[in-house]
């Protein structure tokens, strides 16, 4: 571990510092402006809201995913940034400082250790703000954040910044940081003695250091030169005193950071700096924001037209319901639906009639958004059936599961296609309820069941953040596979095989003893040994036990290291923003080969420190209690508490924003009793997930999504089972919460 300093003593430059106060007057004389045209907020070094390598008061638009680049000197930084609400953002940085054991005692002879055996340094950390206040006409915006809060601390800093725009192209901020942000010009230390920083494990609240210490001022002004290009200046209050002082990783020679950036297109803009009086810089931000609609429109099949009905009285016989008498009336119909919605990707499993109510049973293969699968298939039925039915009944079907009935009058469907508001008072009139039995009669469609369908396609497979070498990538081709039996009733595998990549070679980051079961840590050797791999090979049940109790029972090869029996059990109302469900699996650790077998391979247990071969198999009992609840604006929150893979016991909470459009953005963390000493680095599991549809990059309806967890380490310590289908994913796209927000696309 290295012990950081935060306090230079060089009284030369410490004198120097003070100058930057001059920035608070001006900036203060200025802000009684009338407020000008917004500027669009920009990111700095650190991929957060900011000038160049300090931060700013203001808040990206809401929604906003960012993802930053920038280089300077041996400084280099990689930042994912989510605006998570209108005032509240967070980041996650891989940043790396080259040189870094270059001045070590230790590095002629090649004998370093610990911290000082890296020559070039990745760094891991997480970031919060806020905008306590918006800007006006008289008051600035003003932003507190908290940069590096759980990682090594090795850039950890806290700050109070407010920016006011004082021209039309002009806008001045000034602030106050703590931490490596206090460590230049000093006015003192308002709160207290700031506990010394050390670089250990990572991952830990630094709470107590939170505002403590050394303060000091930093400011600029950016001016907005023309439609595109922008001019930045700034009084940088961080001295970097581990890369400069400690390690003389590059000089710094003034706090002044000068920069020109170009706004290259509606989502890329990019800069030239000059850093520190002594060093380039270049930095890159691409952003997007998941609330604007499709990147490229959509390109879709047009929506059939409502078919009204003729009025009783001018057409009578129309309304008859001798129909119902009709010799194959059901399947006749049953099969005209299926042809109507087959064009929409919709398939018909049953149709269900009386004389005025209709139960139809459909399968969404295509639409990323339930509404709009429902309101084609309601258009379908307007289309063919009998003028008598007035009552829809729509349930879709997931994996054999009945999600929800969705329950229509066909004279609302009638008078309110072509309303202004006809998405908001269509969903003012459907009722979203659960559902059991089908209606009595009901015809099947036999074409439904069995069926088998496949696919053969690349592959690319990822590990991030190993010390030697931050990006590790395999590419191959997987073939997948799923026979259904009948409803509810499923065989799914998939068999992949490699074809180049560099997974296979050893991390860097090999601890000094066995600890846990390497459950995720041994992922090096399933990626070295099973280039020939069966992924999976599941036997799956889904039932319902009652009209809002959802089982699974999965048996087989689940993932490429672990196999057994998974069961689940979710009480999940179709009306209901809350659920609960409780899981318990029995599985044993998988060969590295990919093979069929559970002999695991006695070099998986071995370390530097203990070199004896472990046990042959490993197998346990997990499992988890779960609670679900939808927010308000998208929010989605998860908790998990139960006994994780290598046995530990402890919770893990996840926080995601889904979107109208099928984005989702989130973070989550797991807690267990493992100690931070025996985790490893990161001290505890967490990171980011990213999930985005294909529909909204390609522009053409699909299912299909790519989804991404960002961890900062793969440890062992609250490592949970990889299953598909979970119960809890499959059935709640289909019932109210998220059907309310997508309703906007069931007239599309």
């Amino acid at each position: 571990m290295v012990a950081i300093s935060t306090n230079r003593s060089d009284l030369r430059k410490a004198r120097m510092g003070t100058r930057g106060a001059w920035l608070i007057p001006v900036a203060l004389a200025l802000w009684g402006a009338p407020a000008a045209a917004e500027m669009r907020p920009t990111l700095n070094f650190y991929g957060a809201t900011g000038l160049i390598d300090m931060p700013s008061g203001e808040a990206q638009p809401d929604g906003q995913l960012s993802v930053s680049t920038a280089r300077f000197g041996t400084n280099s930084r990689t930042t994912l940034s989510f605006q998570v609400t209108p005032r509240l953002s967070a980041s996650f940085r891989f940043a790396s400082i080259r040189d870094w054991n270059k001045n070590s005692a230790c590095y002629p002879t090649k004998t370093c250790t610990g911290q000082d055996r890296f020559e070039t340094y990745y760094d891991r950390s997480f970031d919060l703000r806020y905008q306590v206040f918006r800007e006006s006409r008289y008051l600035p915006s003003v932003t507190i954040g908290l940069q590096d809060f759980a990682g090594t601390g090795l850039l950890s800093g806290e700050y109070v910044a407010a920016t006011k725009a004082v021209l039309p192209n002009l806008k001045v901020t000034a602030g106050l940081g703590w931490g490596r942000l206090g460590s230049y010009g000093s006015i003192g230390s308002p709160f207290g003695a700031r506990p010394a920083t050390v670089i250990g494990f990572g991952g830990d609240f630094n709470a107590k250091q939170w505002f403590r210490g050394p303060a000091a001022p930093f400011g600029g002004i950016e001016w907005k030169a023309g439609d595109a290009w922008t001019l930045k200046a700034e009084y940088s209050s961080d001295i970097y005193t581990e890369e400069d002082a400690n390690r003389g990783t590059f000089r710094r020679k003034s706090p002044f950071n000068l920069g020109i950036e170009y706004q290259a297109s509606e989502n890329l803009r990019v800069g030239g700096y000059f850093m520190s009086g002594s060093e380039v810089g270049i930095a890159a931000h691409y952003v997007i924001n998941p609330k604007l609609g499709v990147a490229r429109g959509l390109n879709e099949r047009a929506p059939n037209p409502i078919a009204p009905r003729p009025s009783r009285k001018a057409d009578p016989g129309s309304w008859t319901t001798d129909w119902v008498t009709q010799e194959n009336a059901g399947p006749i119909l049953r099969d005209n639906i299926a042809n109507r919605l087959a064009a929409d990707g919709i398939v018909v499993e049953s149709l269900g009639l009386t004389a005025t109510t209709a139960q139809i049973r459909i399968r969404n293969v295509r639409y990323d958004s339930g509404a709009q699968a429902i309101g084609r298939t309601a258009r379908a039925m307007s289309q063919t059936l009998p003028a008598s039915v007035e009552v829809f009944e729509i349930v879709p079907v997931v994996n054999g599961l009945a999600a929800s009935k969705v329950t229509l009058r066909r004279t609302d469907l009638e008078s309110l296609e072509f309303s202004p508001d006809a998405a908001a008072q269509m969903r003012d009139k459907a009722a979203i309820g659960d559902v059991m039995a089908q209606l009595p009669g009901a015809e099947v469609n036999p074409a439904v069941y069995p069926a088998f369908v496949w696919s053969v396609g690349p592959y690319g497979r990822f590990r991030l953040f190993d010390q030697k070498e931050p990006m590790k990538l395999d590419v191959g081709v997987r073939a997948e596979g799923r026979y259904e039996l009948r409803p509810g009733l499923t065989i799914e595998g998939s068999v992949a095989q490699k074809i180049a990549g560099n997974l296979n070679k050893r991390p860097s980051e090999i601890p000094e003893r066995m600890r846990l079961q390497p459950v995720r840590s041994a992922v090096y050797y399933y990626d070295r040994d099973g280039t020939t791999a069966l992924e999976k090979l599941t036997v799956n049940w889904n039932s319902k036990l009652s009209p809002s109790i959802y089982s699974r029972v999965s048996l087989g090869y689940f993932e490429r290291m672990f196999g057994g029996i998974s069961t689940e059990v979710l009480w999940k109302p179709a009306g209901s923003r809350l659920a609960f469900g409780a899981e318990v699996n029995y599985v044993k650790q998988r060969s590295p080969d990919g093979g069929f077998g559970f002999k695991l391979p006695g070099s998986m247990y071995q370390t530097d420190v203990n070199p004896a071969s472990g046990p042959a198999s490993y197998s346990v009992v997990t499992g988890n209690v779960s609670a679900y609840y939808e927010l308000a604006q998208g929010f989605h929150v998860q908790l998990d508490v139960g006994r994780y893979l290598a046995g530990d016991v402890g919770a893990t909470l996840s926080v995601n924003r889904e979107f109208a459009n099928g984005w989702k953005v989130g973070a989550f963390a797991t807690k267990t009793n493992v100690s931070a000493k025996d985790f490893g680095s990161g001290s505890f599991d967490k990171g980011i997930r990213i999930e985005v549809p294909m529909t909204w990059f390609g522009g053409k309806p699909t299912r299909q999504t790519s989804r991404q967890d960002i961890r900062p380490f793969g440890r062992d310590g609250g490592a949970r089972l990889s299953v598909d289908n979970r119960l809890y994913g499959q059935i709640r796209e289909y019932q109210a919460p998220v059907l309310n927000q997508q309703f906007g696309r069931f007239w599309k």
